[in-house]
């Protein structure tokens, strides 16, 4: 199966990346475009968030119904991303154009790639070890990583969002860099021009 766009992770980071492509998947710029959700969710920090402090989020919502909620939103708001459950992905491979990305169950071919995982030293996707340094913003303790990576860029095509991006362990932040790839990844589609997707009430 191939993919223009391939996101890793359904936490908060990959799964605001999804809905804003998704979003988008609709504009002229992305017509005949595939894009693509792996939902690792497992070990999503979400599993045991308590939110309180979050803009528009409603205080005592739980990171797992954001996660329940979050999958139900893309499924019925938008489609086109296909939500690709109970997988894994051991390996990333550069091919000339794009990527192979190997789950415990399939193998697709991918031009772009969005990694959205946790920032854990757990982080066991092969092909990824050359990017993998010590995490910038948590203590030193909590032996975090991140991938090595310049405005979630970290090679032609591969981009990273969230916490293994090197930003901080909050919702908001992390939402905001999935967001943001996703709104450069459109604007590539779209020649360069400068590119985000907003619905307006009437």
């Amino acid at each position: 199966m191939t993919f223009d766009v391939l996101i890793i992770g359904g936490g908060a980071a990959g799964m605001s990346c999804a809905l804003v492509l998704g979003s988008g998947l609709s504009k002229p710029l992305a017509q005949h475009k595939k894009a693509g959700i792996i939902l690792h969710q497992k070990s999503s920090h979400l599993q045991s968030a308590l939110f309180n402090n979050v803009l528009g989020v409603t205080p005592g919502t739980t990171g797992k119904e954001i996660l329940v909620s979050g999958q139900k939103q893309l499924e019925e708001k938008y489609p086109g991303v296909e939500q690709l459950h109970k997988e894994k992905v051991s390996e990333i491979k550069f091919l000339k154009e794009g990527f192979e990305v190997i789950t415990n169950k399939n193998i697709y071919t991918c031009r772009k790639v969005v990694i959205a995982v946790g920032y854990t030293n757990l982080l066991n996707i092969k092909g990824l070890e050359s990017y993998t340094i010590p995490h910038k913003r948590a203590k030193t303790s909590k032996n975090r990583i991140q991938l090595k990576n310049e405005d979630h860029v970290v090679a032609e095509g591969l981009y990273v969002a969230g916490t293994l991006a090197g930003w901080r362990s909050q919702f908001s932040i992390a939402t905001g860099s999935g967001a943001s790839v996703a709104t450069d990844i459109l604007t590539d589609w779209n020649m360069g021009e400068h590119t985000k997707v907003h619905d307006k009430s009437e």
